[in-house]
């Protein structure tokens, strides 16, 4: 994949995602030098991130390039799904209301949260002995 294309960042949890759509393509989804389906085991992991192409019917219109790297396998599907709705809002702005009713373009900030000294875990606090 070489010549023109349109670049987006997506974000989840750890993971970052760089997208590139190269118009005039034949749909084919390359994530980290390996074809979509080798790279997410998963099917729902290829689902979502399907999602922002199903959603405008646009699934043959690019070939898609990402790099994706940092978190976990769910984690790093949904970055690129935020990267490739950026991607695509950029591409066509008319696109924009679609995705953002879907809640697409919406960074999700939900992230763990850290142990806190003197719990076992973030909140969990241990059982409490009255004698």
């Amino acid at each position: 994949m070489n010549g023109e294309y349109i670049e987006a960042v997506g974000r989840r949890k750890s993971a970052s995602a760089r997208v590139r759509l190269y118009p005039g393509g034949q749909g084919e989804i390359v994530v980290n030098n390996k074809p979509m389906k080798e790279y997410f085991g998963r099917a729902l992991d290829q689902m979502i991130l399907m999602q922002p192409l199903v959603l405008t019917g646009l699934q043959e219109s690019f070939s898609i390039s990402v790099q994706v790297k940092g978190g976990g396998e769910s984690g790093q599907a949904q970055a690129v799904r935020h990267g490739l709705a950026r991607a695509l809002v950029k591409a066509d702005p008319n696109l924009r209301p679609v995705l953002k009713a879907a809640g697409m373009l919406t960074r999700d900030a939900r992230v763990k949260e850290r142990k806190k000294p003197g719990l076992k875990r973030a909140r969990k606090a241990p059982q409490y002995t009255k004698r």
